[in-house]
């Protein structure tokens, strides 16, 4: 099996980060470091690879600062599989509900998919051909009884490939034989079951009962997408993508666990209660973090070697609050910083996806120009830093809510009042027009912001 080939520098991997989040420059440095190491990991001696563990984060910060948007660009920067998890929606052992397990399932389903579809595009072009092919047996059936029939059947076939690839028989409908998935008969006997029995009772059904054919006429277009995926699934090796996609689960995965807060048991509690049950979920989570082996439809997948990046607001419990055993395998500790009125403005100007840039996408859809002046952003940001202060911090968040009221009322009216062409500009005074009335009354804006 190949090494990672992502080598970003600790440098590089925060000036990517820097593109979409703003500040929290320390979370951004330790994750930094924690990808660069399993890069180094990869690339160190044989007999040392086994031993050298990666340092589990533990994020600490309110909610809407940023913890989730850094774990999930730090995997796309690493192109490697990625889940995120709510540590709430878990359950001890025994009670009905997920188990710790299924986020290491999770992990490898996303690292099957990211695998196959990299496959799909490698083979792609060869597909296409095929496609083609397909759909012009369809349409011309290959005559073969005089060489004149034959002469005149080839040349058909070549007018009509080129009208095919003119794209001047899209509409024109055709029958086609498309598969059924056999996965609906285990959905209506999988009540009760655990994942991981109805996981391999949907294996064992595909592997018995073949797929039933059914015919359907669609037009050359929907064709053309249900033999591609076809062709495409015939052209790889399933064996070969589920043994890359265990290996890059094993050794790049990152599973993010939010709201790990939410299972740690209050300072000074009793010992009944949730928090027995709390203390019961990390419990089962301790081994995982640890490194385990853990059983999935595609094979067994260890979990020594996975990236772990926990994460929690921590408003009533603390991070000691968690189980020693456990706050021992998150030894990379992070607290991120609260938003400041300068953060917001540099969120809604700098980043490549900043809401900005977002409702000027909406609205050049319809043939309208959106701008913001620097005031209005100033004003913007003051706004929402204000009412996050006043009602409840909810972070980066609330600028959605603020930018939503801001400009409900042109999106309303494009393109019925306000037609193409047109050329819409955000100023301060819009801000206090739109946005001052609703802040002022605070019982109201609890409601409504």
């Amino acid at each position: 099996m190949q090494k990672e080939d992502i080598a970003l520098t600790p440098r590089q991997i925060v000036a990517e980060l820097d593109k979409y989040i703003i500040g929290q420059h320390d979370a951004k440095r330790n994750v930094a470091i924690a990808l660069r190491n399993r890069w180094r990991r990869m690339n160190s001696p044989e007999d040392m690879r086994n031993e050298i563990v990666p340092n589990n984060i533990l994020m600490i910060g309110a909610t809407g600062v940023g913890k989730t948007e850094i774990a999930r660009r730090l995997a796309k920067i690493a192109q490697a599989p990625f889940t995120k998890v709510e540590a709430s929606k878990f359950t001890e052992v025994g009670y009905v509900g997920r188990d710790v397990e299924s986020m290491v399932r999770d992990l490898v389903e996303q690292s099957i998919n990211m695998v196959k579809t990299a496959r799909k595009e490698a083979v792609k072009p060869k597909a296409e051909e095929a496609v083609e092919d397909a759909i012009l047996e369809i349409l011309i059936p290959t005559n073969s009884d005089t060489s004149e029939d034959k002469l005149l059947n080839e040349k058909t076939r070549e007018n009509f490939r080129e009208k095919l690839r003119k794209g001047e028989l899209e509409d024109r409908k055709i029958e086609l034989s498309v598969q059924q998935s056999n996965n609906s008969s285990v959905s209506m006997i999988g009540g009760g079951m655990d994942e991981m029995t109805i996981m391999n009772l949907q294996e064992m059904i595909g592997g018995i009962m073949p797929r039933q054919q059914k015919k359907r006429k669609v037009t050359i277009a929907e064709a053309r997408k249900i033999l591609l995926e076809e062709e495409m699934s015939k052209l790889i090796d399933m064996d070969e993508v589920k043994e890359e996609a265990l290996y890059k689960a094993e050794n790049a995965g990152i599973i993010f666990i939010d709201e790990i807060d939410k299972i740690a048991s209050r300072s000074g509690s009793g010992g009944g209660g949730p928090d027995v049950s709390r203390e019961g979920v990390q419990r089962d989570m301790l081994p995982v973090v640890e490194g385990c082996a853990v059983n999935t439809k595609h094979g067994v997948v260890k979990t020594d070697h996975i990236l772990f990046i926990a994460a929690g607001a921590f408003h009533v419990a603390k991070p000691s609050d968690l189980i020693p055993e456990l706050q021992g395998r998150f030894p990379i500790r992070v607290e991120l910083n609260a938003l400041t009125k300068d953060d917001f403005y540099q969120i809604l100007k700098e980043p490549k996806n900043a809401l900005t840039k977002q409702y000027v996408a909406l609205l050049k859809s319809e043939n309208v120009e959106l701008s913001f002046q620097d005031d209005a952003l100033l004003k913007i940001a003051e706004l929402a830093y204000q009412i996050n202060s006043e009602v409840e911090n909810i972070g980066a968040r609330r600028l959605h809510t603020v930018m939503s009221h801001l400009l409900n009322q042109f999106l309303f009216d494009v393109p019925d009042v306000i037609g193409a062409n047109a050329h819409l500009v955000i100023t301060a005074q819009t801000v206090n027009e739109k946005l001052d009335g609703l802040v002022k009354n605070r019982d109201l804006s609890q409601y409504i912001l």
